[in-house]
């Protein structure tokens, strides 16, 4: 049905058509450009029409993080708005994560008034000269999947809807428009928009049934099949139906610098975090939502191996070079898929005491695993300075199904146990620093009811703009507990340089330029000043009972606590 609503100007209809849209945060960068959204604001809050709620980031990368948080918890699209071309850039390396990470934003921005004469709008200050560019949407291009500009008043809907619905259909992702300001101050006097859109989203797909019949014949004939996944989880849904397909053919399940749940970690047919030494004895790979399943000059499969790969774009159409085999490929959401290959494989019946033996084999490889983590986290328990597997430790054992996880870098799986999905985000695998801080403030946002912890290495902590971050958690009530694995150095940076050269001057000298944090802030001082409760932790023996007190402020106070956990240097 079509639904009509007085409207004084563009940008007003802008924030009804986000709000009968289902958009529920409007997360403001603001600059000169936000004139006519503020004035709108003014006026729908006046008449009591409080969606999309307006807050306050005052940086472009908590922006672009807490908008990319929200998306992934809820899985609904989020809008985020920064001011021309300066904010854009500053929010461009959050939009490469979102981009990688499938997060669907739609990443708007204000565009520098177009004229110089009399139209509400025009250029009145110094800077909308200076800030003009020839082609805005050029710096990000590569990243959205769809940029436009808007041209007036009388398309908003059209522009709007397809950008949601582009954002969504999946492979999901950012989308980027741009608002001249005098097309927001173009005055109307109505709004007339379909309720619901007519443009939605693409259904879900499932592949074609001959495919799926080739991968459960393989797999059924299979000697050693394994699974590689990594972001399947991003659909919560996915887990329970590779549970399903895992225990129907005895299956084991890797999650390789897994950015979700993609399996609970409990369950013994999880086999831990590191494939690469059972690559040379596998015959059939099953590649869930993985972008480098493998390292080639490390250590890669056989050549006879058979590859099945299962996503919404199993080529990874959108990386410009990647050449991990494609014996087979299962495009569509996982969900779907995991379950037709569950019913294949029933249908045509399976070799049960060949399952059996396989799954009795990986059940107690994942026994083994779990006892060596619990060992390895036990043993540095009293390292001074404190070391990071004893830090993950003393984390993991304060978790349940109520604690939601945000971890840039650091914080070491092995010693934790992730069993409901939703509950674990990993960094994107662009490693856009500084994405752990707001994605976690965009968690707590859409799950007030959850405990979060974000943990991050005092590297990305610094990337964060932690100042801004520390602000929105005060501003607006979200108690989040910061947990900064503070080594004093860039390890990613190290760790690069050794690999490269084993035997090279950096490690003869014990010399590396560009890679030390040192001296380091008095990084809970930060979180005060923000009204919260910070404190800086050098005794392993103390770190249980600081955690707990952080965790009862961040719970029971309702304020954001940090934790600066001093670790050893790498």
């Amino acid at each position: 049905m079509r639904k009509r609503v007085a409207v004084e100007s563009t940008a007003e209809a802008y924030l009804e058509l986000l709000a009968a849209r289902g958009i529920d945060y409007f997360f403001g960068n603001a600059g000169t450009d936000f004139a006519p959204i503020i004035e709108a604001y003014a006026k729908r809050e006046a008449q009591g029409q409080v969606l999309p709620r307006p807050l306050t980031i005052p940086h472009e990368i908590p922006a672009v993080g807490m908008a990319h948080g929200y998306a992934m918890v809820t899985g609904r699209p989020q809008v985020v708005m920064v001011h021309v071309n300066v904010g854009t850039a500053n929010g461009v390396g959050g939009i490469i994560n979102a981009a990688r990470a499938n997060a669907p934003i739609l990443f708007s921005a204000g565009r520098t008034p177009l004229t110089e004469g009399p139209l509400p709008g025009a250029r009145n200050r110094q800077i909308h000269w200076a800030q003009e560019s020839f082609d805005q949407a050029g710096m990000l291009r590569e990243y959205v999947k769809w940029d436009y500009e808007l041209r007036m008043g009388a398309q908003l809907e059209t522009v709007v809807d397809r950008a949601l619905a582009v954002a969504t259909s999946e492979p999901a992702g950012p989308v980027y428009l741009t608002l001249p300001r005098e097309v927001l101050a173009e005055r109307l006097q109505e709004i007339e928009y379909f309720d619901p859109p007519r443009l939605r989203p693409d259904a879900e797909r499932v592949p074609d049934p001959a495919a799926i019949e080739e991968a459960v014949r393989a797999l059924i004939a299979a000697r050693n099949p394994i699974v590689i996944a990594k972001s399947g989880g991003r659909d919560p849904r996915a887990v329970a139906s590779l549970v399903t397909l895992a225990e129907t053919l005895g299956l084991p399940v890797f999650e390789w610098h897994h950015s979700h749940v993609n399996f609970p970690q409990d369950h013994p047919l999880h086999a831990g975090y590191d494939p690469t030494p059972h690559l040379g004895d596998v015959d059939v790979i099953v590649v869930v939502e993985s972008d480098a399943p493998w390292f080639p000059n490390l250590r890669a499969p056989r050549p006879e191996a058979k590859v099945i790969q299962i996503g919404q774009d199993p080529l990874f159409s959108r990386y410009p070079i990647r050449g991990f085999a494609v014996d087979l490929g299962l495009g569509g959401a996982p969900r779907l898929t995991f379950a037709a290959l569950s019913d294949a494989a029933r249908r045509i019946g399976v070799d049960h005491r060949a399952v059996a033996e396989r799954r009795a084999r990986w059940e107690a490889e994942h026994r083994r695993l779990r006892d060596a983590w619990t060992a390895a986290g036990s043993k540095v328990q009293g390292d001074r300075p404190i070391d990071m597997l004893w830090l993950s430790r003393a984390i993991g054992e304060r978790l349940d199904d109520r604690t939601l996880v945000v971890n840039e870098y650091d914080l070491d799986t092995t010693q934790t146990c992730f069993r409901a999905p939703g509950t674990y985000f990993g960094a994107p695998a662009s490693s856009g620093l500084g994405w752990g801080l707001g994605a976690a403030l965009g968690a707590k946002l859409a799950a007030p009811e959850k405990t979060v912890i974000c943990a991050v290495g005092d590297g990305s902590y610094m990337f964060g703009a932690p100042l801004a971050a520390h602000w929105v958690a005060r501003a607006h009530n979200l108690p989040v507990l910061f947990v900064i694995f503070n080594n004093r150095a860039w390890n990613a940076v190290k760790r690069s340089v050794k690999a490269y050269a084993p035997e090279g001057w950096s490690l003869r000298t014990g010399v590396m330029p560009l890679s030390e944090l040192e001296p380091a802030p008095d990084y809970e001082l930060v979180a005060r000043a923000c009204g919260g409760w910070g404190e800086r932790v050098e005794d392993p023996a103390a770190l249980p009972r600081m955690l707990d007190q952080a965790l009862r402020v961040v719970r029971e106070e309702r304020r954001q606590a940090l934790l600066n956990v001093v670790c050893k240097k790498p």
